[in-house]
């Protein structure tokens, strides 16, 4: 029997809570050839939503396809280029024929070719033939639009972990070249590519589209709502009691609390409690559970406090402990932060690592709520409030 708590890939259908408006905001977007950007922490939901999504526009009698890479491993341009084209290729083509005629077509007059023997031996559909010039990166950019027009289809093409662009040699300048491209495509009436960029950094995301503002008026920001906690309790109680189990909604909505209503979190964390026992989950089923995650964790935990300064330490211990005004004499006394010029160093760092964020009143939060916990309980050794 299936379970109904997943927490290892996307969930779509009667595993989908909650986020119904924001599927039908996205889908009407995506249908008018807009470019979205999507970011939030690692495993709340950005790959459900987008899924769930595309499935109400099938369903909806939407006609198009769907290209989806993975920026994760990307650190070089050219590695960046041929993905790209070749999802884009894969996406509206099938056959061999299929894939040299677009690829001669469309960039014929670069150093991008459709390269049998590689095909052959590793299913390559575009091939870099030598180092890419300023052509060679304008004319990929524009391929998925012109080779999508041609077909007559609707691309819509998903860009995942798309700030680890910004990684490459030059990830400012690619960023300008293809919003340039968007730019010059919506100028021309191109609509038959739409680009989902997505990302787990929210830091380097935010930097790169709200800081920057590298795709300003090219791409429409998507914020996705946290899943009210009503939802998400109704949901594991009707799983629970799919299997004859019952479990308090009290209980329940601490377990949202503590992990923020992240749904990764929580879903994996039940699957723990249902594994536990087989019939009442009691308080202490659900202290097993939440021990057996953060045993989980904890190595990535200790990890990343093996990653800071003892400076960058103590800073995020007056992120715990509440403070707000860094730069203040207390708080750089207290804490031995040294200067407000080594405060400043100090909240990049912790940014840049993506443990804390700020907020529009430049109050921090950890962003990991698991982490926030761990590191309040064990590392600091805080007592619970």
């Amino acid at each position: 029997m299936e379970s109904p708590f997943i927490y290892d890939r996307y969930v779509t259908g009667k595993h989908f809570i909650g986020r119904k408006e924001s599927c039908t905001i996205l889908g009407n977007l995506l249908s008018n050839g807009e470019h979205v950007c999507i970011y939030a922490p690692p495993k709340t939901g950005k790959k459900s939503l987008i899924q769930q999504t595309l499935f109400n526009m099938r369903i909806g009698g939407t006609q198009f396809v769907v290209g989806e890479m993975n920026l994760v491993n990307v650190r070089h341009l050219t590695t960046f280029l041929v993905r790209y084209g070749s999802t884009a290729l894969r996406s509206v083509a099938t056959t061999p024929v299929e894939y040299a005629d677009l690829v001669q077509r469309f960039l014929g007059d670069t150093h991008f070719v459709f390269d049998r023997r590689r095909f052959a031996q590793s299913e390559e559909v575009v091939s870099l033939n030598w180092d890419p010039d300023e052509k060679d990166v304008t004319e990929m950019l524009r391929f998925p639009f012109r080779i999508a027009s041609d077909r007559g289809v609707k691309l819509i093409l998903i860009l995942n972990e798309f700030q680890n662009l910004d990684l490459t040699e030059d990830g400012d300048r690619l960023f300008k070249s293809l919003n340039s491209i968007m730019k010059e495509m919506r100028s021309s009436g191109n609509t038959s590519c739409s680009m989902l960029l997505c990302g787990s950094k929210v830091n380097a995301m935010q930097d790169i589209f709200e800081h920057r503002r590298r795709f300003y008026r090219q791409v429409e920001p998507f914020d996705i709502p946290r899943v009210e906690p009503k939802d998400i309790v109704d949901n594991i109680v009707r799983g629970f009691l799919s299997s004859g189990k019952v479990v308090e909604k009290n209980l329940l909505l601490g377990m949202c609390n503590l992990f923020r209503c992240h749904l990764g979190y929580i879903n994996h964390f039940i699957s723990v409690c249902d594994s536990l026992t087989k019939g009442y989950i009691t308080e202490a089923v659900l202290m097993d559970a939440l021990n057996i995650l953060l045993s989980i964790h904890e190595p990535r935990f200790v990890s990343m406090m093996d990653d800071l300064t003892t400076f960058q330490v103590n800073l995020l211990l007056a992120v715990v402990d509440g403070h707000t005004k860094f730069s203040s004499a207390e708080v750089i006394r207290d804490y031995g932060l040294n200067s407000s010029a080594n405060v400043r160093r100090l909240k990049d760092a912790l940014i840049k690592k993506e443990i804390i964020t700020f907020n529009e009143n430049d109050e921090p939060q950890i962003i990991d709520p698991l982490f926030d916990y761990w590191v309040r309980r064990y590392y600091f050794e805080k007592k619970p409030q």
